[in-house]
């Protein structure tokens, strides 16, 4: 079947629909229980040019025979990798691209200022962090596991060993039950995902047209994909989720002669995967949907084999009986947290036997990770806040397409050499009291990549330059 695109009406946005033209369909084979036979009979309908249902829509083309009224529901038809999608041109004029680039400035002004705050507030976080672990580390007492001193009570303690709990952990939803230290349920669910495409022409005269293609694939993904605000939710509607992910945490565990609190477990990672026993859901009651065992999991869904949108894979991780290492304030035959007089507070657990020394070390790692990573996305949004405040320039120039693309080629580049100057400096403001020297180090990099970058453009410029007629 041969596809036409027309435009329907003169409004904006305009959608487009395909015109069947009645060509000899290919042959095609399927496999009993698949798509195909609905999609045939949907081309087969728009071939013959029913008057019921009049000409296809574009999603009708790609969605595998989900769109017409007399086919099954999209929550119902079992996954064959197939997508749906339709597209959908927008045009703006010059005059709405000004007045969109001057609210995207404001906007740029406001992500600049609030980068800025970010980097301070980050790099506030990450010096209170060092002071205390520099203080936790030369203020901390390791003792034995085996018994509590009293004359350490209110310090900053360090224990190691075999840590365990008694009562079994359990889901109250499912009968699932494990002994160690922490219990992890994730839920996935089989659903809708929405993607886009879009292409960008301007052209003369200052506007835009923007063609976007919107795709829509099914998915396992933990957590829910909001459908409500797809471009086109019709046919694409993911379910509730009937179940969440959840922690279940020991209440009475026991480091040696110490207790561990809830809160001191759950801090401790995911663990390993925990494996469900199938013949632990045959003494409950059936359920609808079904419920079975798959590779370990529960599936909860009619038919494994193929999934239908809605369908629920419940999975768990479990951190069993064994070492862990935890610094804290020993309050009793218990941990709380420990505050320092540099203001931040120590309360760390790992999982094996490490000595104090390791666990400072690798506390200080992750805090200087989780530095870097909010100081990349404070730039990041740095840059973009500047690349707004420049699109008036380009919106302005774009009248004429060549002079639009120049000067905005021109602002990113000047974004980003602003960035490379102002992100650095503030950085270097903010640990100029605690360490002078890195923050003064910290500026001549910046600068020296602002400049290279400028000078680099600089040149590349000059060498594009026509080389001026030569005297005769």
């Amino acid at each position: 079947m041969r596809l036409i695109l027309a435009p329907m009406g003169k409004g904006r946005p305009q959608r487009f629909r395909p015109y069947a033209l009645p060509n000899p369909p290919k042959r095609r084979t399927f496999r009993p229980g698949a798509i195909a036979p609905a999609k045939m009979a949907a081309e087969s309908a728009a071939i013959l040019g029913g008057r019921g249902g009049g000409p296809a829509s574009m999603s009708d083309a790609g969605n595998s025979g989900f769109g017409g009224s007399s086919g099954p529901s999209p929550s119902d038809v079992p996954s064959t990798g197939a997508a749906d999608s339709f597209t959908e041109t927008t045009s703006v004029s010059w005059l709405q691209r000004i007045v969109s680039s001057l609210v995207g400035a404001l906007i740029g002004l406001v992500l600049v200022v609030a980068s800025i705050v970010a980097i301070f507030w980050n790099e506030g976080r990450a010096i209170d962090t060092a002071r205390a672990l520099s203080e936790g580390a030369g203020a901390v007492v390791s003792v034995d596991a085996g018994a509590v001193d009293p004359a350490n009570d209110g310090k900053l303690v360090h224990v190691a060993g075999a840590a365990s709990a008694t009562a079994p952990l359990a889901d109250p939803q499912f009968p699932v039950k494990a002994s160690g230290l922490k219990l992890r349920r994730a839920v996935e669910m089989y659903q809708w995902r929405q993607d886009e495409r879009s292409e960008t022409r301007n052209k003369l005269g200052g506007g835009q047209e923007t063609v976007t293609t919107y795709s829509y694939v099914r998915e396992w993904k933990d957590g829910r994909n909001e459908s409500s605000a797809f471009r086109r939710p019709e046919g694409h509607v993911n379910p509730p989720m009937a179940f969440s992910g959840r922690t279940f945490v020991a209440g009475d565990a026991r480091l040696g002669a110490f207790s561990l609190g809830p809160d001191l477990i759950g801090m401790l990672g995911d663990g390993a995967r925990y494996d469900v026993d199938a013949a632990s859901l045959s003494g409950q009651a059936a359920r609808t949907p079904p419920e079975q065992v798959v590779d370990g999991a529960i599936y909860v869904g009619a038919n494994p084999a193929e999934p239908r949108v809605g369908d629920l894979k419940i999975s768990y991780s479990l951190v069993a009986n064994g070492p862990v290492s935890a610094i804290g304030r020993q309050t009793g035959a218990g941990l709380a947290p420990y505050q320092t007089k540099a203001g931040g507070t120590l309360y760390i657990i790992d999982a094996g036997e490490l000595d104090a020394a390791q666990m400072f070390k690798q506390a200080e790692s992750e805090n200087a990770m989780l530095t870097w990573i909010v100081r990349g996305a404070a730039l990041v949004a740095m840059w973009i806040g500047f690349a707004l405040v420049f699109s008036p320039l380009s919106a302005l120039a774009a009248v004429i397409p060549f002079l639009g693309s120049l000067v905005g080629a021109g602002a990113g580049m000047a974004s980003f050499v602003l960035t490379l100057a102002i992100g650095p400096l503030m950085i270097a403001i903010a640990w100029f009291a605690v360490r002078p020297l890195m923050s003064i180090a910290i500026v001549a990099v910046g600068l020296a990549l602002a400049l290279a970058v400028a000078r680099m453009r600089s040149s590349r410029r000059s060498g594009l330059a026509p080389a001026p007629p030569s005297a005769r």
